[in-house]
């Protein structure tokens, strides 16, 4: 196949897969997704295309290595990185997915999902005070999205800076009262300082080979 027939094949297949997902045939745009890739390895938007799909039909290692497969091609796409920590974290692999996110940042630092991702799993690690500093980039570049400010009034709530959180959740109520019921709620529920702090432990260099441990 000469590299105009190559251009065609794949523009008819993208846009055929594009309609697919539009249609809600996800079985369909993960083929015509694969015969991208297959046309045109370094395709990165289809391979992130199938690496999305794939997530979402349950195929958590096909996803991984569709990530996996962008950054040892382009290690400097912060998004193909910020997925890859999204999957780790589902995962509950933690030291991955604190790689991943904070790889995606450095390359990206205005990736306010990264911000939020590296939030939740410091919060997981029990790291709460470095939670916090994610929480914060995330909410001033989401200034008026909630998930953020939810879990940073918690993670302020469970180092026992309750004044923080309430000036949180006053200011949640203006512009998001639901969000603001339920965190008001939670901390109620909640009892203060639930979890030791252990941020004070050293925090992981990144090392790309460690941040893309092979899928085999």
């Amino acid at each position: 196949m000469n590299a105009l027939d190559r251009f065609f094949t794949r523009w008819w297949l993208a846009n055929r897969a594009s309609l697919a997902v539009l249609l809600k045939r996800k079985a369909t745009a993960i083929d015509l997704y694969r015969q991208i890739v297959a046309l045109s390895p370094r395709d990165e938007n289809a391979r992130a295309a199938l690496g999305n799909l794939l997530m979402e039909a349950g195929d958590v290692a096909g996803a991984t290595a569709e990530f996996v497969r962008i950054v040892e091609t382009n290690p400097r796409n912060a998004e193909a990185w910020f997925n890859l920590g999204y999957i780790y974290e589902q995962r509950d692999d933690l030291a991955n997915a604190e790689r991943c996110f904070r790889e995606a940042i450095a390359l990206k630092p205005s990736i306010d999902r990264a911000w939020y991702g590296l939030g939740l799993v410091l919060i997981r690690a029990q790291r709460l005070t470095e939670a916090v500093d994610a929480l914060k980039k995330n909410t001033e570049l989401q200034p008026f999205s909630p998930y953020g400010w939810y879990q940073l009034a918690m993670t302020y709530h469970h180092l026992g800076e309750t004044a923080k959180a309430r000036r949180i959740y006053e200011e949640l109520r203006k512009f998001e009262p639901r969000y603001a019921a339920t965190l008001k709620r939670d901390m109620e529920r909640t009892p203060p300082v639930a979890a030791p702090d252990r941020s004070a432990a050293t925090t992981p260099s990144i090392d790309r080979k460690e941040a893309v441990p092979s899928t085999h």
